[in-house]
């Protein structure tokens, strides 16, 4: 016999009705994020695309009279110019010399593990710091070997397969213009559209989207104007000193820089130790001046005034979210990391303006009627 609590119109039966509905709400959504998770990537940087060139946007489509189509398709034609294309080209010469680097390694001409054993024939104390934190230099020898040949097998191997990697590179970069075009013409329709479905409130929801933004914006163009700089730095000092491969430890130094601190210090450093070992004491002394007063003043002071002050993050927090966004998320984690932080200081401020305070006013209303 059926249950009459639960009879089409009752209470209980509306209740369960829209238990059911956000239970599938809730399924579906899931669904449709597990479809789009191929495509995280390039949605996620489609995003980062619009947010970064929408005040462009917004002004070629002042100057144009409402033309949304064609202000969005503009503006893309510009972003491809200043970013895409230069970063094509540097992206292929560093191939170039990754294969050139890997066959330098395969013939002997380039031998790591007897230039580490210059450096501790030339400083025993390298040797004795080290094993204080029980490290053998041998197994430091054999494991950076290692991982010098995997690396360079791996973008000379990329190299002979090009047609491939460039393919499924070109089809995520249009799927990424693609999507960031309706990103540009339709955003403030989408964000219209979220807030009126998020359940947070209104003015929650603007002033998360608004640190969003602000956020994003500031650590792609922070991070990525630090990286750029301390990499051409870096790249140019090595050309000076006519230390090989110039180009290739530029764009390792670029990738490198996207971690607060320490960054292409991992690079020279390590370089201007050899220098000193094989005795070119002139190029040591120039290229350590020159890491730590240029390349490191330059992550010194811009990072905290392209990235820190805009996030309004203390540096610590940018520092340990960066790398937890690189070790959770892969390259994309320098920009999630920081997203994720000033989100969660976000939330935590609007918890204690909003709920916190309005405690304390009940708890000074109930003692005044005492």
């Amino acid at each position: 016999m059926p249950d009459k609590n639960y009879a089409p119109g009752t209470r209980e039966h509306a209740r369960l009705e829209r238990r059911s509905f956000f239970l599938m709400l809730a399924l579906v959504s899931l669904l449709f994020l597990f479809l789009l998770k191929p495509f995280w990537s390039a949605i996620f940087w489609a995003c980062i695309v619009a947010l970064l060139f929408n005040p462009l946007y917004r002004k070629l489509l002042h100057s144009w009279g409402e033309r949304h189509n064609l202000a969005a398709l503009a503006t893309l034609c510009i972003c491809v110019v200043i970013a895409v294309v230069p970063t094509l080209f540097v992206l292929g010469s560093f191939v170039q010399e990754g294969a050139v680097f890997y066959q330098r390694m395969q013939s002997g001409e380039f031998d790591l593990a007897a230039r580490i054993d210059h450096v501790r024939d030339s400083f025993p104390a390298v040797q004795h710091f080290l094993e204080r934190f029980n490290l053998n230099l041998d197994d430091i020898k054999t494991q950076l070997s290692s991982a010098a040949l995997s690396a360079s097998r791996f973008v000379a191997q990329n190299a002979v397969q090009l047609g491939q990697g460039t393919m499924q590179f070109f089809i995520n970069l249009g799927l990424m213009l693609y999507v960031a075009f309706f990103m540009l013409r339709d955003g403030q329709k989408l964000i219209a559209l979220l807030v009126r479905a998020l359940p947070l409130g209104d003015e929650r929801e603007h002033l998360l989207f608004a640190k969003f933004a602000e956020v994003a914006r500031a650590t792609v163009k922070g991070n990525l104007v630090v990286a750029m700089v301390q990499g051409a730095l870096g790249g140019i000092i090595f050309w000076l000193l006519d230390i090989p491969g110039a180009l290739l430890w530029g764009v390792v130094m670029t990738v490198l820089s996207l971690i607060p601190v320490v960054g292409a210090g991992l690079i020279w450093a390590p370089v201007a130790l050899y220098l000193f070992a094989v005795g070119q004491w002139v190029d040591a002394l120039v290229l350590t001046a020159f890491g730590a007063g240029v390349i490191g003043l330059a992550d010194n002071v811009l990072r905290p005034l392209l990235v820190g002050r805009d996030t309004k993050l203390p540096d610590y927090i940018v520092l340990l979210s960066t790398l937890g966004g690189f070790a959770v998320f892969g390259m994309n984690g320098f920009v999630i990391g920081p997203l994720v932080a000033a989100l969660f200081v976000a939330f935590w401020g609007i918890f204690m303006r909003e709920f916190n305070m309005a405690e304390v006013a009940e708890g000074d209303k109930d003692r005044e009627g005492e």
